[in-house]
């Protein structure tokens, strides 16, 4: 793997384990930020709301750099630390997985949780397909309509995906491109007249 790549799962997926009554359901996300891990937590704790427990973790940013545990009412480190280390172990970000559990009336232990979680996150990612990814930078451009071939030419790239376009007065274009493009690819579009370009936040 290359240091220009991230590796991530390619889709929502769900893992299940039974233990003693216990109920443990772990959902799979892919997700590029924390509003939207927010938001998918919002979103199961209403569709889940007779669950005991919705633990967590995650993992964001090609770097890694952003991740959260959550244990949710259980004991401290059985449950959002031992789904962290599924998502170690298969090396993944960009990645979020919650585990809901329905108590079964008979307590596991600290093993036991831990075991549960564990199990329940990895069959979650095992269901997934792992993918291999290039890290992106977004940007966001603003320019005259008249040139605005000389813009699609130079977007027109395997390496350039575009998000959004308008077209008004200003024509807006955000889109993303492979890291290592990157640079070549805004030198060449700031030397196009009056072309203003931003960093674009998603």
């Amino acid at each position: 793997m290359f240091e220009d790549t991230y590796l991530t799962i390619s889709y929502p997926s769900e893992g299940i384990y039974r233990e003693k009554g216990s109920k443990f359901i772990a959902l799979a996300f892919p997700v590029v930020s924390e509003n939207e891990v927010k938001d998918h937590i919002v979103e199961i704790k209403k569709q889940y709301y007779d669950a005991r427990h919705h633990c967590y973790a995650y993992i964001l940013g090609a770097n890694k750099e952003a991740y959260r545990m959550n244990d949710d009412g259980e004991p401290s480190g059985t449950a959002g630390r031992p789904i962290y280390g599924q998502l170690l172990s298969k090396n993944v970000t960009n990645t979020l997985i919650v585990v809901i559990r329905y108590f079964g009336g008979i307590k596991l232990g600290v093993s036991g949780l831990i075991n549960a979680y564990k199990t329940a996150a990895k069959d979650a990612l095992e269901a997934n397909t792992i993918v291999e990814k290039f890290i992106e930078e977004y940007y966001s451009i603003s320019f005259d309509p008249i040139v605005m071939n000389k813009v699609m030419t130079l977007l027109k790239k395997d390496c350039v995906k575009i998000f959004e376009q308008k077209y008004e007065n200003q024509s807006i274009i955000n889109f993303s491109v492979q890291k290592k493009e990157a640079d070549s690819l805004i030198d060449h579009l700031t030397k196009i007249n009056q072309l203003k370009i931003t960093t674009w936040i998603r």
